[in-house]
């Protein structure tokens, strides 16, 4: 057994031409290995083949080539111990409306062959905060509760690795925190998870690595610390004691002035100082009422790597 929840080896995926499209090559020859234990993102635009890769993963889609193995069961060879390895968190919530949420988890737990004694039916209603929804038909839920319920189906068979396709998507923030503290309490208890999403905020905060897929393939796969090194790029957010205009700036420091009256200058650690960027604004006589530094962040790294890969 590895230390790798998932391996990943040459991965593709081509759809077939249809009568209105041309055959699309969703994947390129993915090679990616996700370490046991931790939280991994997985970031790209619309179109990357994120979602491609996920169903492939939960067995929805039959690759075109490459090698999957989930928790040390090859895909090929052990489909239904590799299907067993991994939960899936939809991005849309497709529930039966007429199943209650205890009536939907027990389903899902037969389907899934896990004996009737060892459902844990009562345990994930109280995990997702739907207890009191348990006889509740599912059509009567709000849209945040759906989504709670979509996080316990898959976690009816106890599931190694759980992944989560945009689990925040569309939901308020009181519903986006309980899902964050659910997901950090399974992870410290073990569970390997897999997070899709596009506030990048999330996964800068929660994920231990991070992957970046554009036009079905890996463009970066590092630590989330590493990919926040990989910018030297800061931003210097000046307040001034009064009305002011930014300076002539020379190629180096991009500057703008804000709504709210402050003004923002960045540049490259590597070429230019902060101090260098105050001398400017001492020379323009600006003066100085308070001033920040803000690093480069993940959606500074998403964009300068997605830009480049085309």
């Amino acid at each position: 057994m590895t230390d790798n929840a998932i391996e990943i080896s040459g991965l593709k995926k081509t759809y077939a031409a249809t009568g209105k499209s041309a055959a699309k090559e969703a994947l390129k020859g993915i090679d990616l290995n996700i370490p046991r234990g931790s939280v991994f993102g997985l970031l790209g635009p619309n179109g990357a083949g994120k979602s491609t890769l996920i169903n492939i993963l939960a067995g929805l889609v039959v690759k075109s080539a490459g090698s999957v193995k989930i928790w040390g069961f090859d895909q090929d060879r052990n489909p239904r111990q590799s299907r067993a390895a991994i939960g899936i968190m939809p991005q849309e919530p497709h529930l039966d409306p007429f199943f209650t949420p205890a009536g939907s988890l027990d389903v899902q737990a037969g389907l899934y062959g896990v004996p009737r004694s060892q459902r844990r039916t009562a345990e994930i209603l109280e995990l997702i905060g739907l207890t009191d929804k348990a006889n509740a038909y599912a059509r009567s839920l709000s849209g945040g509760m759906r989504r709670r319920l979509l996080l316990g189906k898959a976690l009816v068979h106890s599931p190694q690795i759980l992944v989560l396709d945009e689990p925040t998507a569309g939901v308020d923030i009181a519903l986006r925190n309980l899902l964050w503290q659910n997901v950090r309490r399974l992870n410290d208890e073990g569970m390997t998870i897999i997070l899709t999403t596009h506030y990048l905020e999330e996964a800068e905060e929660m994920c231990d690595d991070i992957a970046i897929i554009n036009h079905g393939e890996v463009i970066i796969r590092d630590s989330t610390a590493n990919l926040l090194g990989r910018l030297d790029s800061k931003t210097l957010v000046i307040t001034p004691a009064q009305d002011s205009q930014l300076p002539d700036l020379p190629a180096a420091i991009t500057g703008k002035k804000h709504d709210d009256g402050t003004l923002s200058f960045t540049y490259q650690s590597g070429q230019t100082s902060a101090d260098a960027v105050l001398d400017l604004l001492r020379g323009a006589n600006i003066t100085i009422q308070d001033v920040k530094t803000r690093e480069a962040d993940l959606e500074d790294v998403f964009l300068a790597l997605t830009s480049k890969g085309g």
